[in-house]
């Protein structure tokens, strides 16, 4: 039944699955590696760069963490400035 086939076993009968995850993280952890690396962050870096979370880490910090401002303390987002 299918409960009970390894992962190892879906992943050899479909070579696909892994192809297509494979290329997820490897577009969010490269998307999220040049962000913070364009924004001088090494502890976010180092980080992402070691830590694989499928994905999950490299978006929450595309689309959270790396518009916060991170002072002491307190926790400021950014503003965008009005031209």
């Amino acid at each position: 039944m299918f409960w009970e086939t390894s992962q190892y076993e879906i992943l050899k009968m479909n070579p696909w699955i892994l192809a297509l995850l494979l290329l997820w993280i490897i577009f969010w952890k490269g998307t999220a590696l040049w962000k913070s690396a364009r924004k001088n962050s090494p502890f976010w870096f180092v980080a992402l760069l070691i830590i694989n979370t499928l994905g999950i880490l490299e978006i929450l910090y595309i689309f959270v963490f790396s518009k916060m401002k991170f002072s002491g303390k307190k926790i400021k987002k950014r503003r965008k400035r009005n031209n």
